[in-house]
């Protein structure tokens, strides 16, 4: 399997709160995480930093070659579990990271299977040449419109309230995330994205990247169409294909 990031902080915003993070296990499986931090410039950064270095220390330590698919679910839940309370401790204890928070969406590949775990807004995708599929659902304000069928999912792209939360992690002592798996089939890519990527990129536009552009090419150009499209939030993109 392949990987490839890139982050950016995009037109408006004056530092690039997101973090993300890859990597490759002794058996080729691959994993990601990808996380949007919030409250204020040094507290979204640090948010994501330490969420995407206690997460990626658990998983690495923790992960065997012969680990059970119950296993590697535990492990993962486990991984952002620690990672929630050492954002929440530094929160509560350094002066001026108060409130901090961020978003997390982590995912490990394995087997022809996809293990995802996420938090808050940021997303994964299923995609071929056949079709798009989320995977994930968001925590926030606007899915909840949606899932009430009170908006559309292309008026929740735009909604003046798209960027507010209902689970984030870091800004409790505990945590509730939500765990998804997904067959990751010959020729499949599986996209993580913070809401930089996903307010610009509607479902039919990311699967014509997927269809016209190489996969060490698809970061790069997904970037690139969400900063031209407004790029109003940082961007982070990455693809993992087989």
């Amino acid at each position: 399997m392949n990987i490839y990031s890139q982050s950016d902080i995009g037109m408006k915003r004056s530092s690039n709160q997101d973090y993300c993070m890859t990597g490759v296990f002794t058996d080729g499986a691959v994993w990601a995480i990808v996380c949007d931090g919030m409250g204020g410039a040094n507290g979204g950064s640090t948010a994501s930093r330490v969420a995407a270095e206690n997460i990626s220390e658990t998983l690495k330590s923790g992960y065997r070659e012969d680990m059970t698919p119950e296993e590697l679910r535990s492990l993962m839940q486990l991984s952002v579990e620690y990672a929630n309370r050492a954002v929440y401790e530094i929160s509560r204890h350094v002066a001026g990271l108060e409130g901090m928070g961020t978003t997390v969406v982590c995912a490990v590949v394995k087997k022809q299977r996809a293990h995802i775990v996420h938090a808050g807004d940021s997303r994964a995708y299923i995609c071929s040449d056949e079709g798009v599929r989320q995977v994930t659902t968001d925590h926030s304000m606007v899915q909840q419109l949606v899932d009430m069928g009170e908006i559309t999912r292309e008026q929740a792209r735009q909604h003046p309230h798209r960027n507010m939360i209902t689970r984030a992690l870091g800004t409790e002592p505990t945590l509730r995330t939500d765990y998804n798996t997904v067959e990751f089939e010959d020729g499949a890519r599986l996209v993580l994205c913070t809401d930089g990527m996903s307010n610009y990129v509607s479902d039919d536009e990311l699967l014509e990247f997927i269809r016209y552009n190489k996969c060490e090419e698809l970061t790069e150009k997904l970037v690139d169409f969400s900063k031209r499209s407004g790029g109003s939030d940082n961007i982070t993109v990455v693809v993992i294909s087989n």
